[in-house]
């Protein structure tokens, strides 16, 4: 591990939280990571993920496993001061000082909670109150969603092309007869994937680069293989990697996205996808990053990025509104094609549900099975979607508290940042090129 304190402190805090919670960062696959999303730097992994005691627990599942090994988690607890390494990771912020201060600091902040959450699964801690752990992940105190625009825009949008709808139900049948007819076959996903990344590179080259500095124009913003997984809770999972390296030593960015062989999505809804996971969005967001690090423009943190964060929230929103950076546009209204605006609104009225069933599920108690309901009434989803959301996502104690809220609060920051500013403001913030920075801070270099 690298000499400093600070860095040392950081993935410490990080992957002593990550193990706690079942995930393995050395993964490739998303079935088998959790907090921390990626370690792309060259340094020896720290005690936190190495000692004996850590493996046992990344074995049995950590907590996220349905049954928790309650005694090899308290015998990693023994050995790994997790709350002194945070305190570290919080001092260090405060004498780092300045916009990298603060993301550190709410960066501390979001793993205490973490922290805090997994105390409470083991009946060590008090329950922590929903509204401090959406706080902690967005800088934002917890809301409803209102699908009411995006509901009338979808209608119209629909009746357009040939599938009208005058009420809810018919606008939800109009939505599953308009997916079905555009349903992505499961086997044709890899090559598909490549012809949208291709696309979308092409896009991001035209729109999207010509904003950032040299410095980024010749990082592979999509070096990525497609891959099918059966029976996942999850949609799909981008697994940055980052560790493959040239002859040269020079990094190859590389990520896998693994995609559910039962997600039930439409073309056009897989295009926005595509731009969400591969580019401009994730893959490309990582790159940046990691590139920025061995420039030495980026800290430590850069390269082990964390979700349940604020970075994470704005690292969303950056990938929801990814297509329109594309195009180059801020509305949907203003994508060149109405089937891509059908499916962009689908894939955004699923975020604000992400967010509705933490809200249902923590803040209100729902049961269930009526979440599942709204989910599926209001917000459009699948039968499948509205079911994994309400249930293993939103059921989670720390994706539902944390997660679920971050898209769509990362998605309305980054939109209304396009609509208020150039892109030549805000695009180079956005991927790192000012330092790295979250949901919170990335007015500070503006």
């Amino acid at each position: 591990m690298t000499d400093s304190k600070l860095d040392h402190a950081i993935a410490t805090s990080i992957l002593a939280i990550d193990t706690v919670w079942g995930g393995d960062v050395m993964n490739p696959s998303g079935t088998g990571r959790f907090i921390a999303d990626s370690w792309c730097s060259d340094e020896p992994l720290p005690e936190a993920y190495s000692h004996a005691r850590a493996a046992a627990v990344r074995a049995a599942g950590g907590l996220s496993a349905s049954e928790p090994d309650r005694t090899a988690l308290e015998a990693y607890i023994e050995a790994i001061d997790v709350p002194g390494a945070i305190g570290e990771l919080r001092d260090g912020a405060a004498a780092v000082g300045g916009p990298r201060g603060e993301f550190l600091a709410g960066l501390g902040e979001c793993l205490e909670v973490m922290w805090d959450l997994a105390l409470e699964v083991l009946d060590r801690g008090e329950p922590v109150p929903y509204e401090r752990s959406v706080l902690a992940s967005t800088a934002a105190p917890p809301t409803q969603s209102d699908p009411r625009t995006q509901r009338e825009r979808l209608g119209a949008l629909l009746g357009r092309a040939g599938y009208p709808a005058d009420n809810d139900a018919d606008l939800l049948d109009a939505a599953d007869a308009w997916r079905g007819e555009r349903m992505v076959p499961p086997p044709t996903i890899p090559a598909l994937g490549r012809a949208f990344i291709a696309e979308l590179d092409a896009a991001t080259v035209a729109k999207v680069l010509p904003h950032l500095p040299a410095e980024v124009h010749g990082v592979p913003r999509s070096n990525v293989e497609f891959l099918a997984i059966k029976d996942a809770w999850f949609s799909g999972s981008m697994n940055y990697v980052g560790r493959a390296r040239t002859a040269d030593g020079r990094p190859e960015y590389e990520a896998t996205y693994e995609i559910n062989a039962s997600l039930e999505i439409s073309v056009p809804e897989f295009v926005q996808l595509v731009s969400h996971e591969v580019v401009p969005g994730h893959v490309t967001t990582f790159a940046y990053v990691q590139h920025l690090y061995t420039l030495g423009k980026v800290g430590f943190e850069g390269t082990i990025l964390t979700m349940n964060s604020r970075y994470s929230t704005l690292a969303e929103g950056i990938a929801n509104n990814a297509i329109l950076m594309a195009h180059g546009v801020t509305e949907i209204d203003q994508l060149p094609d109405e089937d891509l605006q059908i499916g962009t609104l689908l894939a955004l009225l699923q975020d604000d549900a992400k967010n509705q069933a933490s809200y249902l599920t923590w803040q209100e108690g729902w049961a269930q099975p009526d979440v599942e309901a709204v989910l599926r009434r209001d917000f459009v989803v699948s039968e499948e979607r509205a079911g994994k959301l309400s249930g293993p996502w939103a059921k989670h104690p720390i994706l539902g508290r944390m997660y679920l809220p971050a898209y769509r609060a990362g998605t309305e920051k980054v939109a209304e940042l396009r609509r208020v500013r150039s892109d030549a403001d805000v695009l180079p913030a956005l991927y790192g090129c000012r330092g790295l920075v979250d949901v919170a801070t990335v007015d500070r270099v503006l």
